[in-house]
Order: structure tokens, then C-alpha cells, then sequence
């Protein structure tokens, strides 16, 4: 006997079809599976026997033959196991199914027969749909993950028993209600606010114009002068995630295994702060089974790089791909694969090694060439990709204990929320959402400076020595400072601010 039941699988946050194939014929008892199956596939034979047998099935004592295909894509994981069990029951005439091709199955299971959660359920699902898939059968733990998805008819079933009795129509499953995105409460009791920060008022300002255009930010100072914590802060005026941010996010959470069964979606911008002792596979993405790093979990939010020295040569290089083009590739020997990786670098650094160096109350005890040493660590292609540096001294004991109410997030969010809404309209006919993505053409465009500007500008980057992306990205700088103050065109303070945050080039680089 043949059947067939249809199942997805993954390519990094990408599906495509899989056809389970299965052939039921006499012969000594045994149990293949081909189709460029990984481990975890070949395995599912001990899971799907003892799983039929525990659920009160017959198991075919005879030759099973499993065919995933298309035969030459490597498939991985455990979500195949549920389609395979059924497949091999379908071939039973005197069970009697007969609807089981008419759904995409997914679904790991236990030796109980209970069908486990499976990772990248919101991946496969929107594949699917792109493909014109509408009737599908998933772990009930997916449930909430798979609600956000419109247009399909999702079932959500728990054993393996209730599935086969579903698709006799002897048992009735609820479809999957649509949630809706803006009633999923995102809390942001966990994050910090800028009212606990005393002082620093020039880092908080150069943290609201990232925020406001999405630019790439280095913190300069010494230990304990509130770097991580204003870092931490970042969070708090960054613009809420849309729906169709939140899709992208929760797409890579959901592939690495890391959402959250209670909400099914990632409702707030992630922040992600890896270890300085972090492998460059760890922070990029690959392994085996070529998972996304910590920069595509970063994804549409924040990348916090504390200590960005102590970091490995290579793995800071890394960050250059996806700095500059949003995305990161994996490359692999068995696969290549595209995550997205658009998001907000906000990094920290002492100046030396002891970390006193250039600071106005503390003595610096390394030698020049230590000094250079230690900076070098930062290539020159790294810190233009950077579009703001800012120093951050230590804070006065009068500003630690004042009683003056620092801002709060809340205010500082409201401007760089307006400033957002002026990007979005100046970009509402291209892909791009924020000044610090502009094209080459759409910088010239939108970045006319007048001939004070011009003049500002020729001056520091004739002194600064500055290479043509930095002059680029003081220009778009410039841009979000001026949406800042609702201003339209650039006007010469705001190049001039913009300057500003890169003259610790010639300090620390020059």
C-alpha cells in the first residue's frame, strides 16, 4: 500500500513543501527512511512505532519504506514525526482514512502518543499559505503561535489518537481563533528608564537621535560611569513594534526555539546583550543545523555589545555585513542560509585597558602603545559603520544625588516617535523605514545641505580625514537631527551636532 501526507520544512526561517511518502509491502519487518533525512528524522522510527502501538493502532509488522520528499534538500528535525505516523496508518484500509491529504501535519511525538510542541511553526505556516496551503494540523502548545496567521484553518491537537479520530470526523477540534495583535499586552515593567539615569545629558541626547533615525551608537568612558545602563535604557523610546515587524521577529524566535508559548508572539523589540566571551558562530548563526545567532535575534531590535574590545577580531568583523545590508549569511558546507539582521548597535568600550584614559578626576596607567593596542582591536571599516560616538564621563557626586527629575522614556519617546512618523512618510514608496538605511541616491535626495552646511562639513572631513560612508552617514545624522526639531531642510547646527559625535575619530583613532 502507498500514501502520502503532506508536511513543511525549514531553510533558515524559509519553508518548503514535503511530500511523506510511505510504502507498506511484504517482506521481513523493517523501517527506511530516504530523502536526505538528518539524525533526528532517522530516529523518528522508534518514536512513530512505539507511538502508534501506545495509541492502540496496529503497527504494520512488514517492510515500511519512508520517501520525504523532494529527495535532494536536506531536511532536519523532529517535526516530520506526526506526518510519518499518519502516513503509515493511512495505508491500513481498515482504519478508514481517507481526508489525511487534505492537511499540512507537523508535529514531534512522544512514545505516549502525545504530539510535542515543533520549533518554526510561524515560518512554516506563512510559507505554506504562500504557497496555497489553508488546512493545517499542529501540537496544541503551537497554538497561540499559529493564531496570528489569517487566512488558514489551523487544528490544534494534542495525541495522536484525537488526530487519526479527527480525520475519520469521529472527533471535533475547535479551529484556531485569529488573534489580534494590538490586544497582546507588551509590558515594558521589566525595562529601564531614563528618569533613574542622573546627568550623562549629552549621552541621552545622543541615544534619542539613534532612536529616532535607527543609528549604530559606541559609548566611550570609564567603568562605572553608566554606559550599560544607559544602554539598557535604549529599550524604553525606541517606536513600538509593528505587526509586520513583530512577524519577522517572532518568525527567527520561533525557528531558534526561543518564543514564548504564553504570548505566541514577540510583542515588544528584542534586546540582545551576548557575553564579550561569545563564539562568532554563536553571535552569527550556523552549527549543524544552521541556527540564527544573536544578530538575527536582534532582529528589528537592539544588539548591545558591552566591552566591544574584549570581543575577538573576527567576530567584530562580522558585524560588517549586516551593519551595512541588514542581513546576515550562514554559510555552511551543507547549506547557505539568508537571516535577516536589521537593527539598532549600541555598543560600550573603556579607552584603555585600565579605563581612565582622557577622564577628568582619574589617572590613566597605560603606556601609549598599550593604549594603541587596545583601540586597534577596532578596524577602521567597523567604526564607520558606526554613526555615533559619544564619551561618557563619570558622574559628579552632585548629579548622582541630586534631586532635579531626570526626563523620563515616555517624553523622550513621544519626539522620536514624531520624528519616526516624518521618515515614514518621506519613505512611504520604498522599502526603507528610517534615515539610518537610506540608499546612496535617496541620501543625496533627501541631505541637501546649504553652503554653510556645505562648508561645515568640508571642514571636518578635510580635518577628520573621514572616508567617503562616514561622510554618508553624518549626512543622514544630520537628517534625523533636523526630524528631530521638525525642521525640513538641514540646517547648518544640525551638521554641525552631527560632526560632533564623530570628532572622538581623531581622539581615540587619529
Amino acid at each position: 500500500m502507498l500514501s502520502k501526507v503532506k508536511s513543511f520544512g525549514l531553510r533558515g526561517i524559509e519553508g518548503f513543501m514535503v511530500d511523506v511518502e510511505t510504502d507498506v509491502s511484504n517482506g521481513l519487518p523493517k523501517f527506511d527512511i530516504v530523502g536526505l533525512a538528518d539524525t533526528a528524522i532517522k530516529e523518528a522510527k522508534e518514536r512513530v512505532r512505539t507511538a502508534i502501538k501506545n495509541s492502540g493502532f496496529e503497527y504494520p509488522t512488514k517492510k515500511i519504506t519512508i520517501n520525504l520528499a523532494p529527495a535532494d534538500v536536506k531536511k532536519e528535525g523532529t517535526l516530520y514525526d506526526l506526518a510519518i505516523a499518519i502516513s503509515i496508518l493511512a495505508t491500513d484500509e481498515e482504519l478508514g482514512l481517507t481526508n489525511h491529504n487534505r492537511f499540512v501535519m507537523l508535529g514531534e511525538l512522544s512514545f505516549d502518543g502525545q504530539i510535542k510542541r515543533v520549533k518554526g511553526v510561524l515560518p512554516l505556516l506563512i510559507a505554506a499559505r504562500k504557497q496555497g496551503y489553508k488546512k493545517f494540523i499542529v501540537p496544541l502548545e503551537n497554538a497561540l503561535e499559529a493564531g496570528f496567521i489569517g487566512g488558514i484553518d489551523v487544528y490544534p491537537i494534542s495525541t495522536l489518537d484525537e488526530c487519526v479520530r479527527f480525520l475519520k470526523g469521529e472527533a471535533i477540534v475547535n479551529k484556531v481563533e485569529v488573534c489580534d495583535f494590538d490586544k497582546v499586552v507588551s509590558s515594558n515593567e521589566d525595562m529601564l528608564d531614563f528618569s533613574n539615569v542622573k546627568g550623562q545629558a549629552r549621552a541621552k541626547r545622543a541615544l534619542e537621535i539613534a532612536a529616532a533615525g535607527g543609528h549604530n551608537l559606541l559609548m566611550i568612558g570609564p567603568p562605572g560611569s553608566g554606559k550599560s545602563m544607559l544602554a539598557k535604557c535604549f529599550s524604553s523610546i525606541l517606536p513600538d513594534l509593528t505587526f509586520e515587524e513583530a512577524l519577522e521577529v517572532t518568525k527567527i524566535h520561533s525557528v531558534a526555539g526561543e518564543l514564548d508559548l504564553k504570548t505566541g508572539i514577540v510583542a515588544k523589540r528584542p534586546f540582545r546583550s551576548p557575553h564579550h566571551t561569545a563564539s562568532t558562530v554563536s553571535l552569527t548563526g550556523g552549527g549543524s543545523n544552521s541556527k540564527p545567532g544573536e544578530i538575527s535575534l536582534a532582529h528589528n531590535g537592539v544588539l548591545f555589545l558591552d566591552e566591544l574590545p574584549e570581543y575577538t577580531r573576527h567576530t567584530i568583523e562580522t558585524l560588517r555585513q549586516p551593519l551595512e545590508d541588514g542581513v546576515i549569511t550562514v554559510a555552511r558546507a551543507n547549506a547557505t542560509v539568508v537571516y535577516p539582521a536589521t537593527f539598532n548597535l549600541i555598543a560600550s568600550m573603556n579607552p584603555c585597558p585600565c579605563g581612565n584614559f582622557g577622564s577628568k578626576d582619574r589617572d590613566c596607567r597605560c603606556t601609549p602603545n598599550q593604549i594603541h593596542k587596545y583601540l586597534a582591536k577596532l578596524s577602521g571599516p567597523i567604526m564607520d559603520r558606526i554613526d555615533i560616538h559619544v564619551e561618557v564621563d563619570s558622574v559628579s557626586y552632585d548629579d548622582l544625588h541630586s534631586q532635579k527629575e531626570e526626563e523620563n522614556s515616555i517624553n523622550i519617546k513621544k519626539r522620536v516617535d514624531r520624528a519616526r512618523e516624518i521618515q515614514l512618510k518621506r519613505f512611504k514608496n520604498s522599502k526603507n523605514y528610517c534615515n539610518a538605511k537610506m540608499s546612496v541616491p535617496q541620501t543625496k535626495k533627501y541631505c541637501v545641505l546649504d553652503k554653510t552646511g556645505e562648508n561645515i562639513l568640508r571642514t571636518a572631513f578635510e580635518k577628520l580625514k573621514l572616508s567617503a560612508r562616514a561622510n554618508d552617514r553624518l549626512l543622514r545624522l544630520a537628517r534625523t537631527i533636523a526630524d528631530l526639531e521638525g525642521e525640513e531642510n538641514i540646517l547648518p547646527q544640525h551638521i554641525a551636532e552631527a560632526i560632533g559625535y564623530r570628532s572622538l575619530d581623531r581622539k581615540y583613532w587619529g
